[in-house]
């Protein structure tokens, strides 16, 4: 019953919040990894095919950990390779993974000397009629649903550290992108949807590089954008990149989560813990928890409780009422990097191409199921009409049934 008020009250909360079975973004509708469907498949196995409606292969990739998007029925992946760079845009049919379209992007004017990051990390996004996409090489780009370019567009400054590392949103009619770097050329750049032409710039001349992605939900009536920033978790005006408020925090590669009234934000590196209320000005949080070792995925809320996972392969559940610890297990493979998703019937499927544990949310750990598609990347899953996309290394594949 608590799960399905949940995401009742998220329907109202998250106005993109689709009712189709899109997943156009990284961390799905919401950008919060939640998602309405139920009964999705428990259980696959790569080497027998059990619970698995189609695998295909991929191109060779170079550190290509970007996630996949669902949209109009299709399936949308980025692959990259380093040198000489070279971007590509792929596009399958989500209900027999036949390949519909690839399109090249030509690379912007960053060529990565520390290609640790690699030009392959921001996840695609969609308004429904257009895919866009951002490559490390400090290029932006949107196609139509059959592959075509639509525009480009270079970024004017890139000194981010070692990547380019978050995913750019939809707002309204814009498409967002946190430029946050170093030199004090950080910045947030909204661009037109359909011309790809600059609707507005908020320079953050203070901010430092971070690789978080915002998040975009309605607060009080009023849509926010939440941004974990270097030293601040923030809100933002997603209409033009104000700040509203600002509250002490270390900020760099997690998302922030959020259940409609409570945000937890950490930086992902290792560090504090925040939990605050969305406010106005400079505000303090609720609580705080000491030492989040470093995890480069990003948190859920669901239950009550903060799902986070970090190093090593540690499951940490914390209460998002007090910020007391529910539980903290360790839990051989479990995804530290891909980010989980939670579906309206109360499960918590923290999946990847390698390992993947399927949780009852509760205040106890119940593992539900385990399974291995015996890969690596460090991409998170995109979910649609029953299915789940996982992206490896080697191949994309879609459990549940064929």
């Amino acid at each position: 019953m608590k799960t399905t008020l949940l995401f009742t009250l998220g329907l109202l909360l998250f106005p993109n919040i689709s009712r189709t079975a899109d997943w156009p973004q990284f961390r799905g509708s919401t950008g919060l990894g939640t998602t309405e469907e139920r009964d999705l498949p428990l259980k696959w196995d790569a080497k027998t095919g059990e619970g698995i409606a189609w695998r295909v292969a991929l191109p060779k990739s170079d550190n290509a950990w970007s996630s996949p998007i669902v949209v109009g029925g299709r399936v949308i992946v980025t692959c990259v390779q380093n040198e000489p760079p070279k971007h590509l845009v792929l596009c399958f049919d989500a209900a027999t993974g036949t390949q519909l379209w690839d399109t090249a992007v030509p690379p912007g004017p960053w060529i990565l000397k520390d290609l640790r990051g690699g030009y392959g990390a921001p996840t695609p996004c969609s308004d429904g009629k257009r895919v866009f996409v951002v490559f490390g090489s400090a290029v932006v780009a949107a196609l139509d649903l059959d592959g075509k370019l639509v525009w480009r567009h270079e970024l004017e400054k890139f000194a981010f550290d070692v990547a380019l590392g978050a995913s750019p949103v939809v707002f309204g009619d814009t498409v967002i992108l946190n430029c946050d770097q170093t030199g004090k050329t950080s910045s947030f750049l909204a661009l037109d949807a359909a011309t790809g032409a600059v609707r507005w710039e908020a320079k953050r001349p203070e901010t430092g590089f971070a690789h978080s992605t915002p998040v975009i939900a309605k607060v009080a009536g009023k849509m926010q954008m939440f941004v974990a920033a270097t030293s601040a978790l923030q809100g933002l005006d997603p209409a033009n990149g104000a700040v509203l408020w600002t509250c002490p925090s270390p900020g760099d590669a997690a998302s922030p989560a959020f259940d409609g009234t409570r945000i937890y934000s950490d930086s992902g590196r290792g560090g504090k813990a925040v939990c605050v209320e969305p406010g106005t000005g400079k505000i303090e949080p609720l609580w705080t928890y000491p030492q989040i070792p470093e995890g480069l995925s990003s948190p859920t809320i669901a239950g009550g409780l903060v799902w986070r996972t970090h190093s090593p392969e540690i499951l940490k559940t914390i209460r998002i009422a007090d910020g007391t610890l529910a539980f903290s297990e360790r839990l051989a493979g479990i995804p530290t990097y891909a980010s989980p998703f939670v579906t309206a019937d109360g499960l918590i499927y923290f999946a990847s191409a390698g390992k993947t544990y399927v949780l009852k949310v509760g205040d106890k750990l119940e593992v539900l199921a385990t399974n291995d598609l015996g890969e690596d990347n460090r991409a998170s899953a995109a979910v649609s009409a029953g299915h789940i996309y996982i992206r490896g290394n080697k191949t994309l594949t879609c459990t549940g049934a064929k």
